[in-house]
């Protein structure tokens, strides 16, 4: 492996740096370009899990980044329960927890008065928390150390694509580094390097969508405070008069800061520090705080029209855009990550055809359409574009105080969950559910023992197909290639709380086909070996 530690070892400080190294690859001359499975460019968060996914499934990756360095700011700082049992499943997950502020709950505020408050989990009995706060910066510095244990991933820092030529049986590929530029070819070609895509430019994709002109501030700021570990989001408060404001906490005494300004105010103006203190004085009450971070954004609601060009795929911001009231962006981008591996696995091996990638294409554009169209509901109601808007908004705050179906209309970014997915990969239900996780969608936690998770005996054992079943004291036929998770019987696992029968509406003889992302395929009543294999087959793309 090239060059995935920091230059002090692993990163205990997450603002690290990492140095260049000549690769072999470089040295090939009259040899041609060297030969790789994969390579993935970009080392965020969803370039390094995708490459770690890979890696655990045994495929060797190239992952490039331009940069040396990470740190440059907090920026991703919310990640979902999904995200996290995600990372679970890439060995990361207790050391995001841990390092990260945990919390459920949410405040809307209109001017000092509370309208209402929510709780994103509210039941017991699941492994992660709805959300942690914790700086993309730290989120990447856990995965690097984590790539610096898996030799199957090739991380080469300050390598930039500068050109990119698809071919039929894959991809060529110009690299610029310090030493000149190589070339390299690879069967596909990741693209994770984010919203500024130059591979997007490459292949020339269109981008579209809107942008919207109100602008944002963000200053992370260190303090000593005793808010409550919540999000804070105000309309129209007395600190910032005719606008909005959201607080996160964040660790090591780093709070998230979010003003609303107005569109015609001038960049270079608002993020001078004397301007941005003068406003955070006011809302805190005080000036006892340093400055971490400061930026200015405006919303950008944007995808591409495909999600894979030739031997090209694109994922995370590089295919999708969202505003980042919601915490849409990052946790989208992990969700493609989660959703790719496999089904990039198994087209490299040959066990399932190169069509099952566009499976990719329908699910995760279906789910960068819902959060598309939940950040641009948000962004209207925060920011409203007309009188007609703006008044709808007063009315809808006024009814907030007084009614339960008024709080349910305000919209201070509707927090991200898993998308449902109408998708060629699942079997329709053939029997009658009065609840439980339907094909299509993301499957459910529950304590399966003391201190044991239902999420954590999915990822054992293998990163292949699940069958959750529900014994009835005979054991189900399982085809080959597919593990076995039995809750009851001999051998099972107990469901302490009644919690995992319930929250799938599972009678006993149930069992449930659950694709290597965590997504339900199929479900039964009664399963037969049969009706498993032909949901297997359809989930693994060979009908």
């Amino acid at each position: 492996m090239a060059q995935a530690k920091p230059l002090q070892g692993k990163t205990h400080q997450a603002k690290a740096q990492f140095g260049y190294r000549r690769h072999a690859d470089q040295d090939r001359a009259g040899q041609g370009p060297a030969e790789h499975p994969v390579v993935v460019v970009g080392a965020g968060p969803v370039g390094l899990s995708l490459a770690i996914d890979l890696a655990q499934r045994g495929q060797r990756v190239v992952l490039l980044d331009d940069a040396d360095r990470i740190g440059e700011g907090s920026r991703a700082i919310c990640f979902s329960k999904r995200s996290l049992e995600y990372w679970d499943r890439l060995g990361v997950g207790d050391r995001m927890v841990a390092k990260g502020v945990v919390w459920s709950v949410g405040r809307i505020f209109h001017g000092d008065s509370l309208l209402y408050q929510f709780n994103l989990l509210p039941e017991d009995g699941h492994k992660r928390p709805a959300f942690i706060n914790l700086q993309q910066y730290y989120a990447e510095a856990y995965l690097v150390d984590r790539i610096s244990d898996l030799p199957e991933i090739d991380l080469r820092w300050r390598n930039k694509v500068t050109a990119l030529e698809q071919r039929n049986d894959g991809v060529a590929l110009t690299i610029e580094t310090p030493d000149g530029a190589y070339r390299l070819h690879a069967q596909y070609v990741i693209a994770c390097d984010g919203a500024r895509s130059s591979l997007r430019q490459m292949v020339g994709a269109e981008f579209a969508g809107q942008v919207f002109e109100d602008q944002f501030l963000i200053a992370d700021v260190k303090m000593t405070a005793e808010f409550p570990t919540e999000r804070w989001f105000w309309f129209d408060p007395p600190f910032h008069a005719g606008r909005s404001a959201l607080l996160h906490r964040q660790p090591d005494d780093v709070w998230r800061i979010d003003l609303q300004l107005n569109r015609y105010a001038d960049p270079v103006v608002e993020k001078k520090p004397e301007n941005v203190r003068s406003r955070i004085a006011r809302m805190l009450g005080h000036d006892k705080f340093e400055f971490e971070w400061i930026s200015l954004y405006k919303f950008q609601c944007r995808r591409m029209d495909r999600f894979i060009h030739g031997r090209v795929i694109f994922a995370g911001d590089s295919a999708h855009q969202v505003s980042p009231f919601g915490a849409r962006g990052a946790n989208s981008g992990l969700e493609d990550a989660e959703n790719l591996s496999w089904k990039l696995d198994r087209v490299l091996r040959g066990t399932s055809p190169a069509s099952l990638l566009e499976s990719y294409h329908a699910e995760r554009s279906m789910a960068a359409d819902e959060n598309i169209r939940e950040s641009t509901r948000s962004t209207d109601f925060m920011a409203p574009n007309s009188h007609q808007e703006a008044r709808l908004r007063k009315a809808v705050l006024s009814l907030a105080k007084e009614t339960e179906f008024g709080k349910r209309m305000v919209n201070g970014g509707r927090l991200s969950v898993p998308c449902s997915y109408d998708s060629p990969l699942s079997s329709p239900d053939a029997d009658v559910w009065g609840g439980g996780p339907s094909p299509g969608c993301s499957m459910l936690d529950a304590p399966v023992a003391e201190q044991a998770y239902l999420t954590d005996a999915f990822r054992k054992g293998g990163t292949d197909f699940t069958l959750l079943s529900f014994s009835n004291g005979a054991a189900i036929d399982v085809p080959d290639g597919v593990k076995d998770v039995r809750i009851g019987g001999e051998g099972g696992l107990a469901d302490p709380s009644g919690l995992v029968a319930k929250r799938y509406d599972a009678a006993p003889g149930a069992a449930y086909l659950l694709r290597p992302d965590g997504y339900v395929a199929a479900r039964f009543r009664h399963p037969t070996r049969a009706a498993i294999a032909a949901a297997l087959s359809q989930a693994q793309g060979l009908n």
